[in-house]
Formats: structure tokens, C-alpha cells, sequence
């Protein structure tokens, strides 16, 4: 019985559910579409680029949580889910998942990614452990700002070890799903790191290291690197 961990966004989604939440937002028009989708893009290809300032790209996609109230963000949320997230669920993925279930493995999801977006997204899937940026709630409001270590790069692995130590969990013949080199950190830590539909950087990491790469934008569940 090992960790099963992976990432979420164009790893057991088919997009990247941070970009599209901004986007949804634009179209909604709860923000203003000209500045926001601007500076979404941006974020966007800062990340993918790997020079992504977490905590200025934080500041500004966790806003619109502290300008309006809970019960109007959560409607929007299931509207989010429902219209533009349930579609670009993978199959592939779910079977992937629940391979690693039927083994007995703990199945766990670290995502840069905010809870408040993800954590219905996780469930979707069956999935009950969640590491994820977590949103600053006071006195019943969103405040803008974020609590602990924002789950990024090297703070993926900081909020992983901590979880390690309130549970019966090690990484012993642990797994780890990402598609983006910005993982290489907790990909390099665990027993078996697997890339899933990688970006470039990754590609070209994991093939100097002999990692497996997979793909879940198929009809079919890649098994073959369960035996590598």
C-alpha cells in the first residue's frame, strides 16, 4: 500500500482549472475583462515558463473571492464546475485513479491551484485528500490573501512533509503524477515519478532521468508503467 499523488491541472483535467476559473470570471463579468483576462494570460505563460512570482499571481487571483460574498462565490462555483470543468474531465484519469485505489493505495491531490477551486474538482474524482493553496477566511469572508506556505514548487514539497508527519503515510514506493516541469522538485522525491502528457521542460527532464511518461488524453488508461 503506497501515496498515490497527483497533480490536477492538465494532469487529470484537460486545462488549467486556475486559467479557466479567471476566465469564467471575465465572461461572467465579475471582473473587468480587459485588465483581468490581460493579466491572466500573463500569469498564465509566467507559469508556464517557469518564472511565476506565486505570491503576486496569488495576490491578484485570489481578489475576487474577497469581493464578494460566500453564498454568491459558491454559486458561481457550481456553475464553474458543472459547465466548463465536468467536460474537460479525463476518463483515462479516473481509471488511472481508480487503478491505484484498487491496489490499495492512498490517493492524494497537490495542486497549486487554490482549495476553493479545486476541492469540489478533487471529489469528482473520488479523491479525499487535498493539499492546495488555501485562501484566507475570516469573520465569515474570503480576505484576499492566503494562509501557510502556497502549494508551489518547493512548497509542495513543504506542505507534503508536513502532512507526512500527522499520518501513518511515508513515501515509500510512493507515485507522483505532473505534466509541468514547475513539479520537478516532488518528482525528484518520490519512488516512482511519472509524467503525464509533460511539457517540454519535463519531457526532456524525464527522459535523462528514465522516467515513465504517459498520457491521459486517450481513451485508454496507461498501465505499463505500473511495471517499470
Amino acid at each position: 500500500m503506497s501515496l498515490a499523488i497527483f497533480d490536477l491541472d492538465n494532469t487529470l483535467i484537460a486545462d488549467d482549472s486556475d486559467y479557466l476559473w479567471g476566465q469564467f470570471l471575465v465572461d461572467q463579468g465579475i471582473v473587468d475583462k480587459e485588465q483581468y483576462e490581460h493579466a491572466n494570460a500573463k500569469f498564465y505563460e509566467d507559469y508556464r515558463q517557469g518564472k511565476l512570482d506565486i505570491v503576486e499571481f496569488l495576490n491578484f487571483s485570489l481578489q475576487p473571492l474577497a469581493d464578494n460574498e460566500p453564498e454568491q462565490l459558491y454559486q458561481w462555483r457550481t456553475q464553474f464546475i458543472e459547465q466548463i470543468i465536468t467536460p474537460i474531465l479525463l476518463k483515462p484519469a479516473q481509471q488511472l485513479i481508480d487503478k491505484h485505489r484498487d491496489r490499495g493505495d492512498t490517493l492524494l491531490v497537490i495542486t497549486a491551484t487554490n482549495r476553493f477551486v479545486t476541492e469540489p474538482i478533487v471529489k469528482l474524482y473520488g479523491i479525499d485528500n487535498l493539499l492546495a493553496t488555501t485562501p484566507e477566511f475570516i469573520d465569515g469572508r474570503y480576505t484576499g490573501g492566503f494562509t501557510g506556505v502556497p502549494c508551489f514548487r518547493e512548497g509542495k514539497v513543504t506542505l507534503l512533509e508536513a502532512w507526512l508527519e500527522n499520518s501513518p503515510h511515508t513515501l515509500e514506493g510512493s507515485w507522483f503524477y505532473s505534466d509541468s516541469h514547475n513539479d520537478l522538485p516532488l518528482l525528484s522525491l518520490v519512488d516512482n515519478p511519472v509524467a503525464v502528457d509533460p511539457d517540454e521542460k519535463l519531457t526532456a527532464a524525464a527522459k535523462q532521468a528514465d522516467w515513465s511518461i504517459i498520457s491521459l488524453r486517450n481513451n485508454h488508461c496507461p498501465t505499463e508503467h505500473f511495471h517499470k
